[in-house]
């Protein structure tokens, strides 16, 4: 009776500040399950994410019992004569405002509050793959499989995010050169989609779906299952660390590692990642327990060019019963390399540790009261004929040796990648992401401020316009419909068509800003 009554309420003050022609009882009648929120302290969540630079108070919030309850939310939405809207929020990491609505519900995946028996992941052992609700956070889908001895393919650094918010993106971490991104490893999903069907949808069943949603940004439909690709999993990880001065054989040594990912496992690495060290703090304290404090790394006595220094990242996966092997292995491969003599870095550890690595830092972060600060990234695809130009121009030029957050910078092959997908990427074999995972700081520093670094940001997508090099942004953010019509290029027809299709009023989403509401009729402007 408390529910009903709380969800009475929600929906009263959703009509009044929505202007919703239905009454309670009609919505009442959908037979949520879940929970329909409007207490403070669930819509000021709701309101925040990582970026911590928009705050959007949606009307309420649905902690959804199953895909049944985000299904009647989103019909109702459809059917109702004025509409509002809807967003899925995962584990509100997204960075621009994404998973927020100021003028409908917010949909909070993780955790699913209003289920009485929350399932876990389903593992198939046999057929190698699990079924993960789509708010499942990626840490939680990897403890049930490793109870099998497998886990998923690909990965991103940080696992404490949601499935179906990686899944909207692409998901990608440095296994991408081998296995492609996250939604290159998927065989089956459950979506919602605008109208309020739920459809199950896979490369060979409403195809068209299928590949809308993987890498869509939550415009065609909320993700409620995936089906997860799963490999027998390793049990220990030797990972390393070597320093570059020069960037052109930095790249050269990436690009050659991630040219053997045809080979035998024993032939190649199985994660490549790297990144940029402008200033002198940040090898010595990011992820600061890999290098010794005792001997810490300086950029001027390795001769670094425009004092900037490259770090290749790699790590070889094994068995213990095959750890006599792993040494000539790893030998093997590094004599090919052209790194700086005396400057490896190594560790062995736990699969598990080793990609969880974030989140230990993440806790470090927040014992300090710096994790929950404003976070103004810059996310781009770089094509590899431009990599050097940017490199002079935003590494040696525009960052003028400060930073206040790690850069990464690695390549990935482009044949790893489903073209169907809504992600677009640079028309090159081979392209890297640039991540520049700055935080914004109240230091007194005018280097560490949100408005600096977001001035920054801006030069260097001014840089990249001005000297012709035609970056994509990855996890995307424009203001207007012409700058997302120029981000998919010649994607953005059928983006276009399969949103009308998908999602006919722009109901889902709108806080990317790709597509205005629509709510005068259940056609699309």
């Amino acid at each position: 009776m408390a529910t009903k009554l709380l969800v009475t309420f929600a929906i009263c003050r959703l009509i009044v500040t929505v202007g919703l022609t239905l009454n309670p009882t009609e919505l009442l009648r959908l037979g949520v399950d879940g929970q329909l929120s409007v207490d403070p302290a669930d819509v000021e969540s709701a309101s925040l994410d990582f970026g911590g630079v928009n705050r959007v108070e949606p009307m309420a919030v649905l902690h959804p019992a199953s895909a049944e309850d985000v299904a009647r939310l989103v019909r109702s939405a459809y059917e109702s004569a004025r509409g509002f809207t809807v967003s899925a929020r995962g584990h509100g990491h997204s960075i621009n405002g994404q998973a927020q609505t100021a003028n409908g519900v917010v949909v909070q995946m993780s955790g699913r509050l209003g289920s009485r028996n929350p399932e876990k992941p389903r593992v198939l052992e046999k057929m190698r793959y699990v079924d993960a609700w789509g708010g499942e956070l990626w840490i939680d889908v990897l403890r049930s499989t490793l109870e099998y001895g497998l886990a998923p393919k690909s990965w991103t650094d940080y696992l404490y995010l949601s499935v179906g918010g990686t899944l909207s993106n692409a998901g990608i971490s440095g296994q991408a050169f081998h296995h492609g991104p996250q939604i290159s490893n998927v065989y089956e999903l459950d979506v919602v989609t605008g109208k309020g069907e739920l459809l199950t949808c896979s490369q060979k069943q409403n195809s068209e779906l299928f590949h809308a949603v993987l890498g869509g940004l939550g415009q065609f439909g909320i993700i409620t299952r995936a089906r997860i690709a799963l490999e027998p999993a390793p049990q220990r990880v030797r990972w390393i660390r070597v320093l570059y001065s020069n960037f052109t054989t930095f790249t050269q040594d990436q690009e050659y590692l991630i040219s053997l990912h045809g080979q035998h496992s024993s032939q190649k690495f199985d994660y490549v990642e790297g990144f940029v060290i402008v200033d002198e703090g940040l090898i010595n304290n990011w992820r600061s327990s890999f290098f010794s404090p005792r001997n810490p790394v300086k950029i001027a006595s390795l001769g670094a060019s425009g004092g900037v220094l490259y770090c290749l990242e790699i790590t070889k996966n094994y068995h213990e019963s095959t750890a006599d092997t792993i040494d000539q292995e790893v030998e093997a491969l590094m004599q090919k390399l052209n790194f700086i003599p005396a400057t490896v870095f190594t560790t062995d550890l736990p699969y598990v540790d080793f990609l969880d690595r974030v989140h230990k830092a993440e806790l470090k972060l927040r014992s300090k009261g710096l994790w929950e600060v404003p976070h103004p990234w810059l996310n781009l695809f770089v094509p590899k004929s431009r990599i050097d130009d940017f490199d002079k121009g935003v590494f040696k030029g525009i960052l003028e040796n400060k930073t206040s957050g790690p850069i990464l910078i690695y390549p990935m092959n482009k044949n790893k990648w489903d073209e169907r997908s809504s992600v677009v990427v640079p028309d090159e074999e081979v392209f890297y992401l640039v991540a520049l995972l700055r935080s914004a700081l109240d230091t007194g520093e005018e280097t560490q401020t949100l408005e600096y670094l977001s001035n920054q940001n801006r030069q260097i997508l001014r840089f990249c316009d001005e000297a012709g090099i035609d970056v994509k942004q990855y996890l995307p953010h424009y203001t207007y419909e012409e700058e997302w019509v120029d981000h998919f290029g010649d994607k953005w027809a059928l983006f276009h068509q399969r949103k009308m299709e998908f999602d006919p009023r722009h109901i889902l989403t709108t806080g990317q800003r790709i597509f205005k509401p629509s709510f005068t009729s259940k056609t699309a402007y």
